[in-house]
């Protein structure tokens, strides 16, 4: 017999939770925050609180609307995303935490001392950027935003031009570096 939480997941898939009400609570939530870190709409207020959830709300209903009319089911590849996610997290987490023993307790300091006038910062992140990519595809989410007729419609030797430029972003950062900044 299947437990309670398998029956309550059941539940929630045959009302559509996973396709609609979890993404848009999870998108509306980040537009939310956003707005208020940025405070484009001024100071902390009550008008500006409203102002900001407002907006969020009706972002996020904009953003998963195109699915629901085109009629893409984004459960699955939303799931695998957020599980794919979630086990890099803990792989990198873990890694930390095993560093962590290993290693000297002012390593961050140190690190930073080292790294602060390099491009090593910015190539983690370039790296991190690059492994949120390989999450997306691999997911399956960029099926839902690139579909194979608007593949199709692009001609070949654009769609070459677009992936060398992709290719060679990297290499072009690292080149156009200040001559200042050093690589170790």
């Amino acid at each position: 017999m299947a437990d309670v939480f398998t029956n309550i997941i059941f539940k929630m898939k045959e009302i559509g939770a996973f396709n609609f009400l979890f993404p848009f609570m999870l998108t509306s939530a980040i537009f939310y925050g956003i707005l208020r870190k940025s405070k484009i709409f001024g100071t902390d207020s009550d008008r500006n609180v409203a102002v900001n959830g407002v907006i969020a709300l009706s972002a996020a209903f904009m953003v998963w609307a195109f699915p629901i009319l085109r009629g893409v089911d984004v459960e699955t590849q939303l799931s695998t995303f957020f599980m794919q996610g979630m086990v890099v997290i803990l792989v990198f987490m873990l890694g930390l935490m095993i560093a962590g023993l290993v290693l000297p307790e002012d390593l961050p300091k140190n690190l930073w001392e080292k790294w602060k006038n390099s491009s090593t910062p910015t190539t983690l992140f370039l790296i991190g950027l690059a492994v949120a990519g390989v999450i997306f595809v691999a997911s399956g989410l960029v099926s839902i935003f690139i579909t194979p007729e608007a593949i199709s419609a692009i001609p070949s030797d654009i769609l070459t031009a677009i992936v060398v430029i992709f290719i060679m972003i990297i290499p072009l950062i690292w080149i156009a570096q200040p001559s200042g900044q050093t690589i170790k």
